[in-house]
């Protein structure tokens, strides 16, 4: 299949690398002129992607209506906060019934709209999916054994984009659920910034594992609230991509939240990262999801406190630690 990755990042990268090694004609845009001129003589994001060589055969352009027109699919790589202005950039150029994507995480801040949904709305003529799960860019492109998730509205969409990903080291699963499984990849970004912030203040694995835990089960809640599947969100693109988010330094997430912790501003650890941090942008829309659905997210209400509101992260933990005890899961039977 002939297919575009756009966006050049760490992650649009190594995907453009995956889908070239599986045989298909690929091509790789940027807006960036100094970044389509770095690849096209490096062939490596030797910045956000030091070590990983894309292969000579992927055609990288500046060109948006070269990329999208010589394509059956496209996977649309851009930060999220971007993705409604590449969209409709993308537009007059997408035939009717070309496949569209997604594999941002995000949430659209001021209309809380899943990734998808802005795609749908700015190319109405297009098929949308979403690829999600515990993948990040930089064990991608070194073939290291990687599971994830493609979710569509159709079985025949589904199975088409995961013939063009997977092989011998990507493994792809599908699934009906694309709202669940694109809150879940949107919201686990939150709570990995609240796993930095632990780690920041010195916290050990015991505290970790509380925030994966009770972390998942604020996602489970919104998203059922909202109409997903509950069993998407004990899947990769749920428990596992908040596992790796929450444990990894390849999350950039996760190191913003260790800045943070250690004191600095959000506007700080954003500068010293370097890279877009998803869950800040996250954060607010998840706050407002939760108030909209009336859900409780504890944990997302911290985070959005210390990273909008000047509260610490001492202070965030303290006041999830001493919360009112209740049970784990209501509606359990006592004396069985």
């Amino acid at each position: 299949m002939k297919t575009a990755v756009i966006g050049a990042g760490s992650w649009g990268s190594a995907l453009a690398r995956l889908i070239a090694l599986n045989g298909h004609e690929t091509w790789l845009w940027s807006i960036d002129g100094a970044e389509v001129a770095l690849l096209q003589e490096k062939h490596e994001q030797t910045e956000k992607l030091p070590g990983v060589r894309l292969p000579e055969s992927i055609h990288i352009t500046g060109d948006l209506q070269e990329a999208v027109c010589a394509a059956e699919i496209c996977v649309i790589a851009v930060p999220s906060p971007h993705m409604r202005s590449v969209s409709k950039m993308m537009a007059p150029y997408v035939s009717e019934g070309q496949i569209l994507v997604n594999a941002a995480k995000g949430i659209e801040e001021e209309t809380l709209m899943t990734m998808s949904s802005v795609i749908a709305q700015e190319i109405p003529q297009a098929v949308t999916a979403v690829i999600s799960g515990p993948s990040h860019a930089e064990e991608v492109g070194k073939d290291i054994p990687t599971a994830v998730v493609v979710a569509a509205k159709r079985q025949e969409t589904a199975e088409q984009v995961r013939t063009l990903f997977a092989n011998h080291f990507f493994r792809v699963y599908t699934s009906p659920d694309m709202l669940g499984v694109q809150l879940s990849g949107s919201i686990k970004n939150v709570i990995a910034l609240a796993a930095g912030m632990a780690d920041g203040l010195g916290c050990g694995d015991n505290t970790k594992a509380a925030l994966i835990t009770r972390g998942i089960a604020e996602i489970s809640r919104l998203g059922t609230a909202m109409g997903a599947d509950k069993e998407t969100f004990s899947g990769l693109s749920g428990i596992g991509d908040l596992i790796v988010t929450c444990g990894s330094m390849h999350s950039r997430n996760r190191r913003a939240g260790i800045l943070i912790g250690q004191g600095k501003t959000m506007e700080e650890a954003m500068e010293e990262v370097k890279m877009v941090v998803e869950g800040v942008y996250s954060a607010k829309a998840a706050k407002t999801l939760a108030d909209h659905y009336h859900v409780s997210m504890p944990i997302v209400e911290e985070v959005n406190q210390c990273l909008f509101h000047e509260k610490t992260a001492k202070e965030a933990l303290r006041d999830l630690m001493t919360r009112l005890s209740r049970e784990e899961h209501a509606g359990m039977k006592w004396g069985r």
